[in-house]
Order: C-alpha cells, then structure tokens, then sequence
C-alpha cells in the first residue's frame, strides 16, 4: 500500500513508532492525573476517550472545568520520580475548549464541551458537596430558625 507510507523530508531519518505499551501508560497517567483533583473528577461529565487514526488519544468531558486548566494540571501532575522536568508539555495550542499535549511522546487532544471553569465550580454548590455540608454544621441542641447547609443544596 504505496499511499500510507509517511515520507520524510531528505535528510531526515524514519521516525520510530511509539510501542502500545507506552501508548497506555501515557494514557494511564494521564487518567490518574485528571482523578487525582477531586474537582475535575467530580464535575466532568460524559468523560470519553478513544485512540485517533494518527495513534494519538483524545480525551473530552462535558461542563466541568477548561481544556487549558486540565493541560496544566497533566503537565504538573505527569512526572517521573526522581527525574528533573515533567513528561508532559504543550504541543499544539492552548485554548479554553481545547489543548493539544505530548505526554511521553504520545499525542493528546483535550476537549471540554460546554466548559465551566474551575472558579464557577467552586463556587458553584452541588449535590457533590452536600455530604461535607451536612458533617461540618450540625447544632447539637436541635433546629434553630436558620436553613442549613444541606438545606440550601437541595432547595428544602
């Protein structure tokens, strides 16, 4: 199959293919980074992620928080012990919906449909929230005239 072969400029020698092995430890850790803030687990929904035709991942999420606040914390979070730097970095462009990574010298393409942003979700209450509302206010000596926390969650 003549057409699928990728040809280099001259001079440039044949790039070697990313082994699989790789492919999903990039992918591993970049999962691990994004479950690892409570915030951004919580609040994307629909969380997808496929392998691209050019073997590169990508990963997209409904509300919850900006593509380009998800690439910084991969690229803080992605790391090596004992390894100066980070094993992950932009790549491509930036953007609020969308961020383009190399992570371990595999490809990522960041895709936030309908983002929030971080800051509107923190102070943004949600249901998510509530368990923490109802441990830290409760009046030993019975209801007071006030509502609660978890009052004001669940609209009651």
């Amino acid at each position: 199959m003549r057409g699928f072969r990728r040809r280099q400029p001259e001079g440039h020698a044949e790039v070697e293919p990313v082994p699989n092995a790789r492919r999903y430890e990039a992918l591993g850790r970049v999962m691990a980074a994004l479950s690892s803030e409570a915030e951004v687990r919580d609040a994307c929904r629909d969380l997808m992620w496929w392998r691209a035709a050019d073997e590169s991942w990508h990963v997209e999420w409904g509300d919850g928080p900006y593509a380009s606040e998800v690439a910084d914390l991969v690229i803080e979070r992605v790391r090596e012990p004992g390894v100066e730097g980070g094993l992950a970095g932009p790549s491509g462009l930036v953007t609020p919906t969308t961020a383009n990574l190399d992570v371990m010298g595999v490809g990522f393409l960041l895709r936030a449909v309908d983002p929030l942003g971080l800051e509107r979700l923190r102070t943004t209450p949600g249901l998510w929230r509530m368990s923490a509302s109802i441990e830290g206010g409760g009046e030993p000596g019975g209801r007071t005239g006030s509502r609660r926390d978890w009052e004001e969650l669940l609209g009651g």
